[in-house]
């Protein structure tokens, strides 16, 4: 008796452990996701946005494709130009149309703008996925679509305070950019493991980005000595936390947890942008900003619940470049799979 005692005494432990990573790994995205906006801002007050999210994708997809390598992730699977061109087109769309606008539209908006913005991916998802698949979309993701489009009409009034057409216009392109580019990666021919394929889609993403940088003349903006304190933690901040460590434990939940419960990153994320860009950056928060956030928020809660997990919960809509991110677990070759219980960190 004694003996099963103890038994069962160990496996309350073991699923009190792995709830507790779970919960703890969550947080992490909902935090440093939630805070990359800010960072965002932070940099750029001396970092030109281009190149300086160029150099990010860039130094972090080198940093996370060099991991898998060194774990053997591409020892019985080569990355093929095909793969290459993949990663490519996704990371054109996802860093440099989705990320890339936000950074630039950030020198004109509020940061809690601009994660309320992005807040929508999840409905050009289904929308696109309506109009270009012909996925048929329940009554409650209708009305979702309905809501969320509503509050982003609310929340970018132009009788708003600190309004900004051309910021507000690229988050809007931004947010489109990364539906474009999620949906386009569920069937394109990515390397099959996640960090493989998003190592790769950063590294392009940043190339294309730093393109754009050096012919825009970013290049001579960038004065080393003028650059700050802050903006470089912020940058830091942005490749290790933002990139790696987000990624890293998004990958994670993902395995270990139901995806209803990873999906919820869509709604609390911008939640804590608001409130971050609030209390440290003072940005104003007005009835324009609950009221429409609030309406967002509220049609991307019915998307995610709706009969369409996939459309809400696959990509995470954050300041970062969430390739698919090719991490659906089953896209992984079970010969290669890692333990499950491999911790975010």
């Amino acid at each position: 008796m004694a003996r099963a005692t103890g038994r069962s005494s160990t496996s309350t432990v073991g699923r009190q452990a792995s709830s507790v990573l779970i919960w703890t790994a969550l947080w992490a995205v909902y935090i440093v996701w939630g805070s990359t906006y800010l960072a965002i801002r932070v940099a750029d007050r001396t970092l030109p946005p281009f190149l300086m999210a160029g150099v990010r994708f860039i130094l972090a997809g080198a940093i996370m494709y060099g991991w898998a390598v060194w774990r053997g992730h591409i020892r019985y699977e080569r990355p093929t130009v095909r793969n290459w061109l993949a990663a490519t087109i996704v990371g054109g769309a996802l860093c440099l149309g989705g990320n890339g606008l936000v950074v630039w539209a950030e020198l004109h908006i509020g940061s809690g703008l601009a994660a309320l913005i992005v807040a929508t991916v999840p409905l050009w998802l289904a929308l696109l996925d309506r109009l270009v698949f012909g996925q048929r979309l329940s009554a409650a993701a209708i009305f979702g679509l309905t809501l969320g489009f509503g509050g982003l009409a609310i929340l970018v009034n132009p009788s708003g305070s600190n309004f900004s057409a051309a910021g507000v216009a690229a988050v809007v392109f931004a947010a489109f950019f990364w539906a474009s580019g999620s949906l386009y990666s569920r069937a394109a021919p990515l390397h099959s493991r996640p960090f493989v394929a998003t190592g790769m889609e950063m590294m392009a993403g940043g190339v294309l980005l730093s393109i754009v940088g050096l012919a825009t003349g970013e290049a001579g903006h960038v004065h080393l000595s003028h650059i700050g304190l802050n903006p470089a933690l912020a940058w830091g901040y942005l490749v290790v936390f933002g990139s790696l460590v987000g990624f890293t434990a998004y990958v994670w939940l993902l395995r270990v947890a139901p995806t209803s419960l990873v999906g919820t990153y869509a709604y609390v994320n911008p939640v804590i942008a608001v409130f971050l860009g609030w209390l440290l950056l003072h940005e104003h928060v007005g009835w324009q900003t609950f009221a429409g956030g609030a309406v967002i928020v509220a049609g991307v809660l019915l998307i995610v619940n709706s009969n369409r997990p996939a459309a809400a919960a696959g990509e995470p809509a954050s300041g970062e470049p969430p390739a698919r991110l090719a991490a659906e677990p089953e896209n992984e070759p079970e010969a290669e799979r890692e333990p499950a219980d491999e911790g975010a960190a």
